[in-house]
């Protein structure tokens, strides 16, 4: 049996994968999940290619039994769980007053529904083990986006969740955090107007203050720290994989700033 292992939820491309790539080099026995088999499979076996071990199980965010199903057959092959990392998300490009109802179910329940199922069924195992969770939610849920209201309002749910899972969660030595990206190439594939739910890969964004687009490993360094002994006293916190973004208002023209006066 593996020392430490690890539930990766959205983990067939982008961040999702970054960070089951970052958790298999330090040791972390995998379970990754993903909606579609054809792309998760395609994931799994790039991981398995460098040498982790890893399983794929596609499931879907909304279906209760199937989270159920994943941390079963997660403890039946690992008998173990010390990582839960609530990645898979949603969105919708629209303001919040034009978002059809259908697409607020289906970005609730992903985003956050799925959230909470995934923690109440791997709780009792991470409890066992002093283990942690690492909930992705994003700089929007920190600083709403109007253009994107749902999955602003959704992520920031995420924020809170974290927080009261950490709550619960200390008695039993379970760490709960949450780490918030800004935006990382290559972006949310499960982000588009209403209706529809992938859109093409987008890099058209405003270049933060530490002067580059986030890139998935610095979201899975972070949740590395998290996951580690190092981290055993860090629990309820949220942090910014931002780049500054959120730091304050960023002078982005070229014309020198003012100098003081007299």
């Amino acid at each position: 049996m593996p020392d430490r292992a690890a539930i990766v939820t959205g983990a067939s491309r982008g961040i999702g994968l970054a960070l089951a790539h970052t958790l298999g080099e330090e040791g972390f026995a995998l379970t990754i999940t993903a909606r579609k088999p054809d792309t998760l499979e395609r994931a799994a076996g790039e991981l398995r290619d460098r040498g982790f071990e890893v399983e794929g199980i596609a499931a879907n965010l909304a279906d209760e039994e199937a989270i159920r199903e994943v941390v079963r057959r997660h403890r039946a092959r690992y008998d173990r769980l010390d990582v839960l990392v609530n990645n898979a998300g949603v969105g919708v490009e629209a303001g919040l007053l034009r978002t059809p109802l259908a697409d607020y179910d289906r970005v609730m329940n992903v985003n956050v529904r799925g959230c909470l199922l995934y923690a109440q069924a791997a709780y009792p195992h991470l409890a066992g083990r002093r283990g942690c969770m690492i909930h992705i939610a994003s700089d929007a849920g920190i600083w709403g986006e109007q253009s994107i209201g749902l999955y602003s309002v959704s992520k920031a749910a995420v924020v809170m969740l974290g927080k009261m899972l950490a709550l619960e969660g200390g008695p039993d030595g379970v760490r709960s955090n949450v780490l918030c990206p800004g935006d990382t190439w290559p972006g949310m594939r499960h982000m588009a107007p209403p209706g529809e739910e992938d859109r093409p890969e987008r890099g058209d964004w405003p270049i933060p203050p530490i002067g580059r687009i986030g890139e998935p490993r610095d979201v899975a360094a972070a949740a590395v720290f998290y996951a580690s002994d190092e981290a055993e006293f860090i629990t309820g916190t949220s942090l910014l994989v931002d780049g500054g973004m959120t730091a304050g208002y960023h002078q982005r023209d070229k014309r020198p700033l003012a100098e003081p006066g007299p």
